[in-house]
């Protein structure tokens, strides 16, 4: 490309040193920024215990299924002695902090800033919601302080949060804990294609299916969880 007239070569130099700068120094405070939301969620989420967390579409109505299911399998953990974390938003969040609440448990929230959702759902506790930017740092509260995930239908992040945690099970990354998908109607295709497909490709081994469990019965999703930490100790993650 030609130089416009006027501007010398060393002048378009400079510029373009001077926007490399610009942008390290730019890339130096998204650093602090990072760092301010792991503050944030670290200090709400290490004063929670026995949290448990409940993943699914935030595009459930309410009152349809699934957003049941979210609140009944809320209901049967808090019974045992858990807690309820959602990503805060919601559908089937919504539902599990409903279930939780009206159950007399902690109800939890780790919610996301979206540009067009999601609005926290009013059944949080007010002093246990915590709000961020970047979906990172969430997915580290998750891993790190949920004793269990129970994995309700949903699309693309309900999917991330699933293979991201059987993932790091599978590389020993954290140690083992209860991952539950519940809905069978809706995971069937996928389990059967994981089956089919991805195992004898020879991409996972036919052990690692026993990472996750597939439930139906909350009660039963429930006691999954809870025979878990009567033989082993629950401690954060990492």
């Amino acid at each position: 490309m030609d130089t416009p007239p006027g501007i010398t070569e060393h002048d378009v130099k400079q510029d373009i040193q001077l926007r490399s700068l610009i942008s390290a120094q730019d890339d130096v405070w998204r650093i602090f920024r990072v760092m301010s939301e792991f503050v944030d969620g670290f200090t709400v989420l290490s004063k929670q215990e026995n949290l448990v967390s409940i993943f699914g579409s935030a595009r459930t109505e309410p009152g349809s299924p699934y957003y049941k299911l979210a609140e009944q399998v809320s209901r049967e953990l808090v019974k045992r002695g858990f807690n309820i974390l959602t990503g805060g938003g919601p559908g089937v969040m919504e539902g599990a902090n409903k279930g939780a609440r009206e159950q007399g448990g902690a109800s939890v929230g780790a919610n996301i800033e979206l540009p067009h959702e999601q609005d926290s759902n009013r059944y949080i506790d007010r002093n246990r919601l915590v709000t961020f930017r970047h979906f990172f740092v969430r997915k580290v509260m998750f891993v790190k302080y949920a004793h269990g995930f129970i994995v309700l239908p949903g699309g693309f992040g309900t999917l991330d949060e699933f293979f991201e945690a059987i993932t790091l099970i599978q590389t020993k990354k954290t140690r083992s804990f209860p991952v539950i998908l519940m809905g069978s109607a809706y995971w069937n295709g996928l389990i059967d294609w994981i089956c089919k497909v991805v195992v004898p490709a020879g991409n996972i081994s036919p052990e690692d299916m026993s990472l996750f469990r597939v439930e139906d019965d909350p009660a039963k999703a429930a006691e999954i969880v809870d025979v878990f930490y009567r033989e082993n100790k629950m401690i954060t993650n990492f």
